[in-house]
């Protein structure tokens, strides 16, 4: 492996870190204050935070723009659609994270790489058989996790689960504008829709303290500034000189440090029912890469 391989995969793999002990911060994050408000504050930092990110490529004549950008109009329209789903699966996350753990809400949320084929198939996508084999696995190892019984699945468990959804639906949109948008133009897009609608969601619906803000200062700035900005600018240079397949591996890893973020810092265990099910899922994730899927960006 050359160095700039390696040094891009360095990247990657830190980027799948900091996203890994996001989960951390979201829960130490609920005991403060109420998801939409946390989501708002946090992904309007993540847009200002990519705005110099932005600008200092800008005036290197660095452009990540396609050869042929589409116009004010479209990328409008793609930051709505693409920061609508962001904000159904960040919700939905945020709120499942209340009655959850770090670990589970991690290896739960990274099932949306199994999803993104699958849901492929109502746009015309082949599937392949690598991508159901990952399935399979992946769903016994959410039963091993996340069910209670026979069939009834943990509230926050459930809410994180729909979440994947989301970030599926969220994996495809993007797929299908990213090569006609500058991606930095389209991630502060998205991230501000998402801000603006929490935040609104949250001046209606929830107790808005700045007292409690302040005292949430730390896990909003982690999740806003390092999860959502230097993470994201961490993916984007790592995928410049990483292959795919490898990339989409080592971003997965995100849910085992989620696992150990919580393990490190919440005190969080697992059962050992529940840690063979966190093995199958990320068994099932990896195999489900070996499929060619449209490129992320978390």
């Amino acid at each position: 492996m050359d160095s700039a391989r390696r040094n891009a995969n360095l990247v990657l793999l830190l980027a799948a870190a900091i996203w890994g002990f996001a989960f951390v911060a979201q829960r130490v994050g609920m005991r403060h204050i109420e998801p939409l408000t946390f989501n708002g504050i946090r992904f309007g930092l993540g847009a200002l935070a990519l705005v110099p990110v932005a600008w200092f490529l800008s005036r290197r004549g660095t452009s990540l723009a396609p050869a042929r950008p589409a116009g004010n109009g479209y990328c409008l329209r793609a930051s709505l659609l693409t920061g609508l789903f962001i904000f159904g699966g960040s919700t939905l996350q945020q709120f499942g994270v209340v009655y959850t753990t770090a670990g589970k809400a991690g290896f739960i949320t990274s099932l949306y790489v199994v999803f993104v084929p699958i849901l492929g198939l109502a746009t015309g996508q082949k599937t392949g058989r690598w991508t159901w084999w990952g399935a399979l696995l992946a769903a016994v190892g959410l039963y091993l996790l996340s069910v209670q019984g026979w069939t009834s699945i943990e509230p926050g468990d459930g809410l994180v689960l729909i979440g994947a959804l989301f970030w599926a639906s969220h994996v495809l949109a993007v797929g299908k504008v990213s090569d006609r948008i500058d991606p930095l133009r389209l991630a502060i897009g998205q991230f501000t829709v998402c801000s603006v609608l929490s935040l609104l969601g949250a001046l209606l619906f929830e107790n808005f303290v700045w007292a409690s803000i302040r005292a949430a200062a730390l896990p909003i700035a982690y999740a806003g500034l390092l999860s959502v900005g230097v993470a994201y600018t961490l993916q984007l240079v790592g995928q410049r000189n990483a292959q795919p397949a490898h990339a989409a591996i080592i971003l997965s890893f995100e849910s085992v440090f989620a696992v150990i973020g919580g393990w490190l810092i919440l005190s969080e265990g697992l059962t050992p029912r529940a840690m063979a099910g966190c093995a199958l899922m990320l068994v099932g994730v990896i195999l489900a890469q070996r499929e060619p899927v449209p490129k992320s960006e978390s």
